[in-house]
């Protein structure tokens, strides 16, 4: 297996790539709250979008993994560049901020995720850059995935911290269903 970094994703890879995405994150559709599956036209303009680069794991079955990775900080929907900016001030003037977008691995190819976070972490440790990814709370949970990160960061040559920058809770308030208030008339 190896690792490709393109700014845009070849057309012959466009299919493969868009079926591993979608198999990856379409369980969130149902687990979490906002919507972590990109329609296929966003997926499309993010896939030929150059400020981001895309690292594709690929072997002879065809993409075995997917991620983003990118520090202009712009090309990433729903994030606030001014967070980083106050809070990293140095690293943002730079370009110093990296973002994972995503990181999506085919079943039984889990090797996938481990050399794709550590090729990004390789450009962020000669950048000097802090690197900023988002996880759901069934990914935290179930899969445990920011301490899958931590271990693989933490083994590298130049190991790093990882720190927890903001947490969203979304609320549901209900009335019990046995004490329902009587419907104004």
């Amino acid at each position: 297996m190896r690792i490709d970094v393109a700014g845009a994703v070849p057309a012959t890879l466009l299919e493969g790539a868009w079926k591993l995405y979608t198999e990856a994150f379409e369980e969130l559709q149902w687990q979490a709250v906002q919507r972590h599956l990109m329609y296929r036209a966003e997926f499309d303009a993010v896939m030929a979008d150059t400020r981001v680069d895309k690292y594709l794991a690929i072997d002879g079955e065809g993409v075995r993994g997917l991620a983003t990775f990118t520090n202009d900080l712009d090309a990433v929907p729903l994030i606030s560049p001014l967070y980083f900016a106050r809070r990293w001030p140095v690293h943002f003037a730079e370009k110093r901020v990296r973002y994972i977008g995503f990181v999506a691995v085919a079943a039984g190819s889990e090797g996938a995720f481990r050399r794709m976070i550590t090729a990004m972490y390789e450009v962020a440790h000669r950048e000097r850059a802090v690197v900023a990814m988002d996880f759901c709370r069934h990914r935290t949970e179930v899969n445990r995935i920011a301490d899958v990160v931590g271990l693989i960061v933490r083994r590298l040559p130049a190991p790093l911290r990882g720190h927890r920058m903001d947490e969203q809770s979304y609320w549901l308030y209900e009335f019990p269903e046995d004490e329902l208030p009587e419907a104004a008339a």
